[in-house]
């Protein structure tokens, strides 16, 4: 099994094969839009902007598991961030990253890069970056920055 075995719902509900993204870097968050990292929306905004035409992608997954501060349906919160943040990468149906009904593509990541805390996500805002190949590079806790995460995206281009 690797992360292109997965499927997963567009903010509209569409189911969609993560295979659609082989052979691209992928930064893979859980995102919300009411928490003190929400302005990080800006830095991953601009991180896509200087590597998408060389093949990167963020997939963006709200998620309203951490003090509710993603509420709303999945088009406000799609309106909020490319109004307020200008993002223009794909964002998708809000989802679970902890718990009984948590993603499975979560499950996967957490198991390839538990970090020093295995079996859950600890906060909004963090990062899987994934190799073209599929294999996941590493795990970044939320407050490093889209900023500091550059170097690895750039070596894995």
């Amino acid at each position: 099994m690797n992360i292109y075995d997965f499927s997963v719902k567009t903010r509209l509900g569409k189911e969609i094969s993560l295979k659609d993204y082989e052979g691209k870097v992928l930064l893979i968050v859980n995102t919300a839009t009411g928490c003190g990292f929400t302005p990080q929306y800006t830095g991953l905004q601009e991180l896509y902007n200087k590597y998408k035409d060389n093949g990167f992608e963020i997939l963006d997954f709200p998620c309203n598991q951490f003090a509710n501060q993603a509420p709303g349906t999945d088009d406000e919160i799609h309106t909020f961030c490319t109004g307020r943040f200008g993002i223009t990468f794909p964002q998708f149906g809000k989802i679970d990253v902890n718990g009984k009904n948590e993603d499975p593509l979560y499950t996967y990541l957490k198991k390839q890069k538990g970090g020093f805390c295995t079996s859950k996500i600890k906060w909004n805002f963090t990062k899987f970056l994934v190799a073209r190949d599929g294999t996941v590079l590493k795990r970044f806790g939320p407050t490093v920055t889209p900023a500091k995460i550059d170097e690895f995206v750039a070596k894995a281009m």
